[in-house]
């Protein structure tokens, strides 16, 4: 049996360099895994309202985006954004509107409604229809406003008033020089600008110390209330944008102001920047 003896010892031999082997092999070539999936890329894009209902301090007249100019400007605008190819379409509107705002999209697949002035037709249902979205979603939302409120006050600290009144006006001046001068490709990049975020969230800076000198803190409160309304928009966007989702958002310049450092200090998603797309 001295042959069969030596076949068995060389069959062990085989199997223990096979294990060897086996155990010093990269993990890629033992099994095939799944990479993670990216982390979701957020591209925020800011804008003045189209249809502009005149609810803000801030009062101008938008230029006209129905017109021929701004029209072909939409259109290319819309072909630029493909690009990105975001995965979910996100707009200002409360999710509680879903019913009215799906069924407008539904009847624009299907070529029976008119697109109005509003940037969420305008943009908003071009870009999904062009990139084959069933629906877009709505991130808009409202926070419990603060009591007092600062503008039910302002006659009790005329100082702050004068200055906000100045503020206001020489605002709604600029707006209106602007509009009336720039075309609406130009208007969207100003919308965008990191100077001009600066400037939106320097308005609450310069009322944040009102109410101080009573203690009540009007100015702070009425600060923390825009944030409060924007870290709950930001909650929304954070439940769309998961890993591997492609997401654009388009919403007043004033919230994509602030949500832009939400973004920027969350390290679970990633910022694409949308000047190189306007």
């Amino acid at each position: 049996m001295p042959a069969l003896r030596a076949l068995t010892r060389r069959a062990a031999m085989a199997g223990v360099a096979g294990a060897w082997a086996a155990a010093a092999a990269p993990v890629s070539a033992q099994t095939t895994r799944t990479a993670p999936p990216a982390p979701a890329r957020v591209m925020l894009l800011g804008l003045f309202h189209f249809d502009n209902p005149g609810g803000d301090a801030v009062k101008y007249t938008p230029i006209d985006v129905m017109q021929p100019a701004p029209q072909r400007d939409l259109e290319e605008l819309v072909e630029r954004l493909a690009r990105y190819a975001p995965t979910k379409v996100l707009l200002e509107y409360p999710a509680s509107r879903d019913d009215v705002i799906l069924q407008r999209y539904a009847d624009h697949l299907a070529g029976r409604y008119v697109l109005p002035a509003n940037e969420i037709y305008q943009i908003g249902f071009r870009l999904a229809k062009r990139l084959g979205h069933a629906r877009v979603h709505g991130i808009d939302t409202e926070a419990p406003p603060p009591a007092p409120r600062l503008w039910s006050q302002l006659g009790q600290m005329p100082a702050v008033e004068r200055e906000l009144m100045a503020l206001i006006e020489a605002e709604s001046r600029r707006q209106n020089e602007r509009h009336a001068r720039s075309t609406l490709r130009e208007l969207l990049v100003l919308h965008n600008d990191e100077a001009e975020d600066r400037r939106n969230k320097g308005f609450y800076l310069m009322l944040n110390p009102a109410g101080t000198a009573s203690e009540t803190f009007l100015g702070a409160d009425g600060a923390a209330h825009w944030w409060h309304r924007n870290l709950r928009m930001y909650a929304l966007i954070q439940r769309h944008a998961t890993p591997g989702e492609r997401v654009l958002v388009i919403a007043g310049q004033g919230h994509t102001a602030v949500l832009r450092d939400l973004l920027r200090a969350d390290d679970r998603r990633v910022e694409e920047p949308v000047l190189p797309f306007l």
